[in-house]
């Protein structure tokens, strides 16, 4: 069983327990947290809550997160587009239209299974069927992410994702002429309660901030950079149909006449994160993909 130790910071204060632990690590589900809880597996200042305790400035807490199901992942060689590689951290560019890590319906051709050949030695902590893996883009979504290959990388790499000092920044073509420049999303997130396989904004969703700039307006599209604050499931996605400028070709969260493109245009181009062993900041930009690309100059021979 691993453990992983958190001090409440102060915008976390008043806050229940169970929405605490589950910002902590994308993976982890609130129903997931309440049955740790329940079963003396998270603790504060030494001493079991329940799920619906409110933390407090400093408060201690020591989650011992259980072993999961032991599932083989295959290992498969594969050409992976990797940026950067240590002994403690890889960045690889993802394309589009493969799925991180292994899952029922995709058990093989995952980036894990792509890594788990080129590697072989990372991180145990969240378990053989998500190794290495502190953060994820959908399947459709191309660009970069970074995979700790050790303990030490891995709980810091969470570390700073939980303290939002992790860079991350996305290229997206959305439906409509945005009129501003500039725009801040700070609306919750959660599971649609229509649609469970969905996100949308709710009241007592977990804290979902996205700041925006256009880059480019077209007939009817804007192409935007936009960066997290935050990293929920979908988060983009969800956010930018929110204020009425879904992605283009999102069949999710778009409108049933998008364009046909296989999946949403959304690139992640931007990675910035301290190195877990040096502490030097690094830097990563993977340029757009081809087919983004195309599609842009596309609308721009069409203005």
């Amino acid at each position: 069983m691993e453990k992983m130790d958190h001090t409440i910071l102060e915008d976390q204060a008043g806050d229940r327990i169970d929405k605490v632990v589950a910002s902590l690590n994308e993976e982890w589900s609130r129903t997931q947290v309440q049955e740790w809880i329940k079963e003396g597996n998270v603790v504060v200042n030494g001493k079991k809550v329940k799920t619906n305790y409110k933390c407090s400035v400093n408060d201690q807490l020591e989650i011992n997160i259980p072993e999961p199901e032991e599932l083989d992942v295959v290992p498969e060689e594969m050409d992976l587009d990797i940026y950067f590689e240590d002994r403690d951290v890889l960045v690889v560019n993802k394309p589009k239209g493969m799925v991180v890590h292994p899952a029922p319906g995709h058990m093989t051709g995952t980036l894990v299974n792509g890594l788990m050949a080129h590697c072989k030695d990372l991180s145990g902590i969240n378990g053989v069927l998500r190794p290495g893996i502190v953060h994820r883009i959908d399947k459709d979504t191309s660009g970069l992410l970074m995979v700790a290959k050790t303990d030490l990388a891995h709980e810091s790499l969470v570390n700073q994702l939980v303290k939002k000092t992790v860079t991350r920044k996305y290229k997206a073509l959305v439906h409509g002429i945005i009129p501003h420049d500039f725009g801040t999303i700070d609306a919750p997130l959660g599971r649609d309660p229509k649609d469970r396989q969905s996100m949308t904004v709710v009241d007592d969703g977990k804290h979902a901030v996205t700041h925006f700039h256009v880059l480019e307006r077209f007939k009817d599209f804007s192409f935007i950079e936009c960066q997290l604050e935050t990293g929920r499931t979908h988060q983009i996605r969800v956010h930018m149909k929110y204020i009425g400028y879904p992605l283009a070709g999102d069949p999710k969260y778009g409108p049933k006449k998008t364009l046909d493109i296989g999946g949403q245009a959304l690139h992640a181009g931007i990675l910035g994160f301290t190195h877990p062993r040096t502490n030097e900041y690094m830097e990563f930009s993977a340029p757009l993909p081809e087919y983004m690309e195309q599609l842009l100059d596309s609308l721009r021979n069409n203005r």
